[in-house]
């Protein structure tokens, strides 16, 4: 990524990789960001302030799992299944437990008395939704270590626990395993077809989940429209592969009798809890951190096994215990994301008013049932996006199969329903001679419509409502940026020509919900010294929450930015918490920040009124001191703690349902008829996050989404054999873009506050994610629509690209058109 930025006022940071177009934002202004001094000119929300947590980590300072060494820390090592399905027949641990340096080996004999790992949380249905749906939701208990037959590959057998990693798998060798091979399914389709291989015997079948909902007529709209088209378009499987792998750490209290447990999890409280009940303890006998994190993207926002294990080796040992997971296992053995398959229908008016929506859609679990609704129903209620379709009939069903299981990943459903439906679309335009900008155009919800109903129920079962935004807005930004008629003029010339290379333009617009509850907590205190503390149940994988919560609470306590330290995902700070996922952390967390200072505030006023016997109507909260401008006398916050007052308060946020986000993207590539490469020669996004708290990081959350989407489009795609072994377990195969890859994005910006929250913001943590894919395949099968090629699948290498075109012209070479 080159550096560049236009059209906004920064003060000491540069944005790497981004312009931006459009207005600077109101009341964002820099005077005094630099030095962290009074606010007395704005807000201090709205301010593109450098990130406070940068130079640590950029200097090498930063404590993640691996860098906490205690003194006669044990190390982990696994041995994993290299079936995808087999019966267990014999486990020989004897040799391994007798090598130098082993201090335990245990396979599932060994630790019979502990549960499976269910995600409970996860798992749950909400009542308004079972009630109304009546959905089926199995849960799979996942096992710690394999007992007596193993799903996937890559499912951990035995746990060596010795000296040093090196010792731990050099035991690994020493263990025998005996396994009876068995027939094995990878397809989602064939998983759900009679006497497919099962997963889990008892059910029967490999149905994990299933749930149906309809809105109007769908049945009558179909038979009346003008044009209807019918498409399978398929989501292919990803890893989030994060810069630091999957790590836990756990030591047992040496004085207290309390297991300590470092982590980077996304969800600390979840985890907390989830280790006490199992190891049989009060959730107050488990105190969780987690530090440093390099990346979740929603693989570490679930609970694992190896979590339960390790802290259950310590307590057993005696002794400090660490596992941190190597690349392999990243790729083979924690959660996958994305894999669906879509088979939808759009009926249409001849102008292209769409009337009518169909899909009955697939959705791969792999081998476990880690999150049941939560990405088949994202994608449910994501699959209308920002369009009027009066008429809808939607099914989805979840399918066991013999591969890693799946979970959230950055997007969590809402990119396999663009995909879906933004290619559909495209489809359509195509079938009806129209511009496909034109035919969005015509569907877009308008401002005017909002607040507006879908007709379907949202994740928490209550009725769907888009709450604000401006679509119509975003796509004309889009639009704009991609400069249409351009493209059009290049692209027949190019065609005329008769050259190799032609181009495409493909459009996605999306929406997204964002602030998922139930709750989020915050505590605001003043310090020893006249700082202030906000201590947060989100703990932050990158999202720059030192620096953005920092802003909310010196404007809602009345304090300099420097004044403000923030910390995070520390059980022992904040008792209660949900966690880092779902774009919720600004709306949830972000408000409760803004509660607790204000609710600080009053205390802070409260006490200097008491100490200086004024009213405190007549004071003001003037950087480290409270004063009385009548008198001039003034309290310190250090002097007020220091003489005993209790300057702390603790705010939960319930957000009263989902604020939607929103944006447009466009993509324009050059395809390469000779060599099928793909080169992205313009990629835009228009996005509106609400209230921007600080633009510098909503433009790298929004760039850092994209460059994943782009990743998606292009280039990566966890495979499997029919065997059920993966065969893009390195980096050789399973191919993750660079800076290189990636090119310069430009952002547009529209703001639509939030009616849900004090503070108007909205979550884009995913956002920049959902869009690209769709965007780039329908600009793929733009630009290839004269040789007749339809995309309906990435990621778009090469190979993919060529045998589209050997396909649609049936040569070895693409046709001269």
């Amino acid at each position: 990524m080159n550096t560049s930025q236009t059209g906004t006022r920064q003060t000491g940071t540069r944005q790497t990789g981004t312009r931006q177009t459009g207005a600077p934002r109101t009341g964002a202004s820099d005077t005094g960001a630099a030095s962290g001094g009074r606010a007395a000119d704005g807000p201090w929300i709205g301010r593109a302030l450098p990130r406070v947590e940068d130079e640590r980590l950029l200097r090498g300072h930063g404590r993640y799992v691996d860098d906490i060494r205690l003194p006669g820390t044990l190390e982990t090592a696994f041995w994993r299944s290299p079936h995808a399905h087999a019966r267990i027949t014999r486990i020989e641990t004897d040799a391994a437990r007798a090598m130098p340096g082993v201090r335990a080996v245990w396979t599932a004999a060994d630790i019979a008395g502990l549960a499976p790992v269910v995600n409970e949380a996860e798992l749950r249905v909400p009542e308004p939704l079972r009630r109304e749906l009546d959905p089926l939701v199995r849960s799979l208990p996942h096992p710690l270590l394999a007992d007596g037959r193993v799903r996937f590959s890559g499912q951990p057998v035995a746990m060596v626990v010795a000296e040093s990693r090196y010792l731990a798998e050099d035991a690994l060798e020493a263990i025998e395993v005996d396994y009876t091979p068995l027939p094995v399914v990878v397809d989602p389709d064939e998983a759900l077809l009679p006497g497919a291989p099962l997963i889990e015997e008892s059910w029967g079948d490999n149905l994990a989940l299933e749930a149906a909902t309809s809105v109007g007529d769908p049945d009558a709209a179909f038979a009346g429209a003008a044009v209807v088209i019918e498409e399978e378009f398929r989501a292919h499987r990803h890893v989030a592969s994060p810069i630091e792998t999957r790590a836990v750490q756990a030591a047992p209290g040496a004085y207290d009798g309390r297991l300590t447990v470092w982590s980077n999890t996304q969800t600390p409280h979840r985890l907390r809890d989830h280790l006490a009940q199992t190891l049989g303890t009060a959730a107050e006998a488990v105190h969780v951190v987690a530090v440093d994190v390099g990346g979740g993207f929603g693989q570490k926002g679930i609970i694992y096994v190896e979590e339960v294990l390790v802290p259950y080796a310590a307590r057993q040992l005696g002794v400090p215990v660490l596992w941190r997971e190597d690349r392999n296992e990243n790729l083979t053995a924690a959660s996958h994301a994305r894999e669906q398959v879509h088979r939808i229908a759009l009926a249409a008016d001849a102008d292209g008013t769409l009337r009518g929506l169909r899909d009955d859609f697939v959705v791969n679990f792999g081998a476990g049932t880690f999150t049941g609704l939560v990405v088949p129903y994202n994608s449910v209620v994501h699959l209308l996006g920002p369009y009027r379709v009066p008429n809808v009939d939607i099914r989805v069903r979840a399918a066991l199969t013999h591969t890693a299981p799946t979970s959230p990943y950055r997007g969590a459903g809402r990119p396999e329903a663009v995909f879906a439906m933004e290619r559909a679309l495209d489809r359509l335009a195509r079938e009806l001679g129209m511009e496909p900008v034109e035919l969005r155009a015509r569907n877009l919800i308008t401002p005017a419509e909002l607040p507006y109903r879908t007709g379907l129920l949202d994740r928490s079962g209550n009725p769907q409502e888009y709450d604000s935004g401006d679509f119509p807005q975003l796509l004309r930004r889009a639009e704009e940026m991609a400069d249409l008629p351009a493209v059009r003029e290049r692209q027949a010339a190019l065609a005329a020509a008769g050259s190799d290379h032609r181009i495409g333009v493909g459009f996605a617009v999306y929406l997204e919900a964002t602030g998922l509850g139930p709750f989020e907590s915050a505590r605001a205190s003043v310090l020893s010294d006249g700082r202030v503390r906000i201590a947060l149940g989100t703990p932050s994988q990158g999202q720059g929450h030192r620096t953005s919560m920092a802003q909310i609470a010196a404007d809602a306590i009345g304090v300099p930015f420097s004044a403000v330290e923030v910390v995070g995902g520390d059980t022992d700070t904040v008792p209660y918490g949900v966690g880092t996922i779902a774009s919720r952390a600004l709306v949830t967390a972000g408000n409760a920040t803004h509660l607790a200072g204000r609710r600080l505030r009053e205390r802070i006023l409260a006490a200097a009124s008491a100490r200086l016997g004024v009213p405190a109507t007549e004071l003001t909260l003037d950087g480290d001191a409270v004063e009385h401008h009548p008198t001039g006398v003034r309290a310190g916050l250090a002097q007020l703690v220091a003489e005993g007052h209790e300057l702390s308060e603790t705010a939960h946020f319930h957000p009263p349902g989902f604020t939607f986000a929103g944006g447009a993207g466009v993509v324009v590539v050059d395809v390469d008829t000779a060599t099928g490469e793909v080169t992205l020669d313009t990629c835009a996004m228009a996005h509106d996050g609400g209230r921007i708290v600080n633009p510098v990081i909503a433009h790298g959350q929004i760039a850092g989404g994209v460059a994943q989407g782009i990743a998606g489009a292009l280039y990566e795609e966890m495979r499997y054999g029919p065997d059920g072994q993966p065969v893009t377990t390195t980096y050789m195969d399973y191919l993750v873009p660079t800076s290189a890859e990636v090119p310069d994005l430009e952002l547009a910006e529209i703001t639509t506050p939030s009616t849900l929250n004090a503070l108007g913001v909205k979550g884009l943590g995913e956002g920049g994610a959902i869009a690209p894919q769709a965007a780039i395949a329908n600009a793929v099968e733009d630009a290839l629509a004269p040789f007749g090629v339809v995309v309906r699948r990435g990621p778009l290498t090469p190979d993919r690209v060529r045998g589209l075109l050997r396909e649609a012209t049936g040569t070895t070479a693409p046709a001269t058109v």
